[in-house]
């Protein structure tokens, strides 16, 4: 059988063949590395063990480290090692890991059986346990903490309620995935995702002794969307916006103007805000991707902003206002929280937008395919991808991997500059041509 000094290169130059193939390391005697028929690459470790008081030795045995990707050859060589003092001891080490689960299964049993008695394993209580857990860990987004309480309280929890975690199976969690609309991929795949979490989280406290959805089929991924609104459709949602009334037609007609995300338009605050610099800055604990991002503000989002903040009318002090508020939410309802019930939102401007189209709504649409059609419409105004993915702070394409590392350009006049002319072009096709010079004319003097 050929041998050498298993490296990383060693490792990725096999290739494999009809049968099983072995290299074997010639440095720590028993360590190789398997190749499948299938391509798999698997370190081994293949020893015998001396019978007690006897010469000869037992059959060879073959002990599986791991996969290659799950370790690298340094990693495996040092367990291979430490494999061999084993066995030099008399230890057998595929023995020894029987025990070792065999003494975990015993333990978690006991442990079960202990809470069982105590009511301390039904599916709600260990739940609770994990949002929490789940909730307060490092970094955490909220809009994953967000998801993660609708999956457990809209589509496990009525299920699940009052039945202890162990008793808990593939046959009770299939049809809750079922039962979701074939047409929300995207909520199934959710469902499937974060309970798997919440059972591995279960599995590794020693609650239960094996995740049940490990073994089940993943729920198809959703089919990428490629929904662009038409100039005439962005027209109609933006004369719809102004009949909507606020805050939810500021709302739509922000994230139509900026191109930012739904999440980050709705809790968009004040102190985020700089009017003498018409910016808008996203902090990292608010933006999709962990990345703060500045947002270049264009007169007619910065005339929008001020019709909000009532700039220009007088305060309870008599006097007129000139500056945006320093605190606060800039789309609320209720003056403490940002604006939800998005459905219910795009429900109403969709009923008037069919209104204003003599009863012909659009085409289905989803807030988020806005964000697309600002990007389609970059490209049809000329403006170079690198500005779109820095409006959209995107860290892919040209920012990502070592071309994100050493360009450090943040485009911000060129950011500012495609965000003007789409507003612009927005406007344009939004409003009859003998009222642009108004339009224009309140855009600037909201630049001031």
């Amino acid at each position: 059988m050929p041998t050498a000094t298993i490296t990383k290169r060693v490792v990725d130059a096999a290739r494999p063949c009809t049968r099983d193939q072995f290299i074997w390391d010639d440095d720590v005697a028993g360590f190789g590395l398997k190749v499948t028929p299938a391509g798999g690459k698997v370190y081994v470790f293949q020893y015998r063990l001396a019978r007690p008081g006897e010469a000869d030795r037992t059959p060879a045995r073959r002990y599986t480290i791991g996969r290659h990707g799950h370790l690298t050859p340094d990693q495996a060589r040092k367990q291979a090692r430490e494999l061999a003092v084993l066995v030099h001891q008399g230890i057998d080490p595929r023995q020894r890991d029987l025990e070792r689960i065999a003494e975990r299964d015993e333990a978690a049993r006991l442990r079960q059986e202990k809470m069982r008695l105590e009511g301390e394993l039904a599916f709600e209580r260990i739940a609770a346990l994990w949002l929490d857990h789940y909730e307060n860990e490092r970094d955490r987004r909220p809009s994953s903490v967000r998801l993660a309480k609708l999956v457990v309280n809209n589509h496990l929890e009525p299920k699940l309620k009052g039945k202890p975690m162990p008793h808990i199976g593939r046959a009770d969690l299939q049809p809750i995935i079922d039962a979701i609309p074939i047409n929300q991929r995207g909520m199934r795949r959710a469902v499937f995702a974060y309970a798997s979490v919440l059972f591995g989280w279960a599995a590794k406290r020693g609650d239960i002794l094996g995740n049940p959805l490990a073994d089940m089929a993943k729920p198809e991924a959703p089919r990428a969307r490629d929904r662009v609104l038409s100039d005439d459709e962005l027209a109609a949602l933006w004369t719809a916006s102004d009949e909507l009334g606020d805050p939810f037609g500021p709302f739509f007609r922000l994230l139509i103007l900026t191109g930012q995300r739904r999440s980050e338009v709705a809790a968009i605050n004040w102190a985020e805000l700089d009017r003498a610099t018409a910016t808008w800055t996203i902090p990292a604990d608010r933006a999709k991707n962990g990345v703060a991002h500045i947002v270049p503000l264009s007169p007619e989002v910065k005339a929008e902003l001020d019709r909000l903040a009532k700039v220009g009318e007088l305060g309870d002090d008599g006097l007129e206002i000139t500056h945006w508020p320093k605190t606060g939410y800039v789309l609320t309802t209720t003056g403490r929280t940002p604006i939800s019930g998005f459905t219910k939102a795009k429900t109403a401007l969709d009923a008037k937008v069919q209104q204003d189209r003599g009863g012909k709504s659009l085409d289905a649409w989803r807030i988020h395919d806005l964000r697309r059609s600002v990007a389609t419409g970059f490209q049809r105004l000329g403006i170079r991808f690198e500005v779109t993915e820095a409006v959209l702070n995107h860290v892919s394409g040209a920012k990502g991997g070592i071309a994100g590392i050493y360009q450090r350009h943040d485009w911000k006049e060129e950011k500012r500059s495609a965000l003007a002319a789409w507003a612009r072009h927005v406007a344009a096709v939004s409003k009859p041509a003998e009222v642009m010079n108004v339009v224009n004319f309140i855009a600037a003097k909201g630049a001031a």
